[in-house]
């Protein structure tokens, strides 16, 4: 099965906590069907303080389930469902199904 959700893609949640929050997609969990998003599922971690690293509280970002996301359609901004077009030099491409607009360029 082909990819919906890559790395570099610009996702909207659609549901959860941060329903609504727009964010690029840092790094993608294919086997647990997980992506990190930059900025979304922020949780707080104590960091005991070493050698190398400063103490205290810290924010990260933690990954969010696949089916949470959707991706955010080039022309609205809203989030939008994805499809897949053979072009005519037989290259498979993502197209935002709410506008038809190809999302790999």
């Amino acid at each position: 099965m082909a990819a919906r959700i890559k790395k570099g893609d610009r996702v909207v949640v659609i549901t959860g906590k941060d329903k609504g929050r727009k964010g690029d997609v840092l790094r993608v969990f294919p086997t647990e069907n997980k992506a990190l998003v930059q900025g979304v599922n922020m949780v707080r971690r104590h960091q005991k303080q070493s050698a190398q690293q400063e103490g205290g509280i810290t924010s990260k970002e933690m990954p969010i389930h696949m089916s949470n996301l959707a991706i955010e359609d080039p022309d609205s901004g809203k989030a939008s469902r994805v499809g897949f077009k053979i072009l005519n030099d037989g290259r498979k491409v993502r197209v935002a199904k709410a506008s038809g607009v190809e999302i790999d360029g």
